[in-house]
């Protein structure tokens, strides 16, 4: 088991950055996949974007050249830094956690509002 906990979420006006923290319980190394999605209201959550334990990293489409994923294991934490952001990237954000054996693991969201 492992818990994760989101901060860094809030209130901003199109254009402006935010950093999203994910801070996990337990050590981080051997989670083989961990990844941040987003549910805006009314929508289907989605993927925003994923690191592996090797530092491998996709993103969504809608977010490329805007967002860094990148993960500390010696703070056990995965970052999300968004710039440029638009009103569109208003959602509540995820933080998602996978195991060797495919378990997933989820934190309990942080709101992202971006203004226009």
């Amino acid at each position: 088991q492992v818990q994760l906990v989101e901060s860094g979420g809030g209130l901003v006006q199109a254009g402006g950055s935010l950093r999203l923290s994910c801070a996990a319980s337990r050590n981080i190394f051997s989670l083989t996949v961990m990844g941040w999605y987003r549910q805006a209201p009314g929508k289907q959550r989605e993927l925003v974007a994923r690191i592996s334990s090797g530092g491998g990293t996709n993103y969504a489409d809608a977010v490329k050249g805007r967002f860094t994923i990148s993960r500390d294991n010696a703070k056990n934490t995965v970052y999300l830094q968004m710039i440029s952001l638009k009103p569109e990237d208003t959602a509540v954000y995820y933080c998602n956690a996978q195991n060797a054996w495919g378990v997933n693991f989820w934190g309990q969201g942080t709101q992202v509002t971006v203004s226009s």
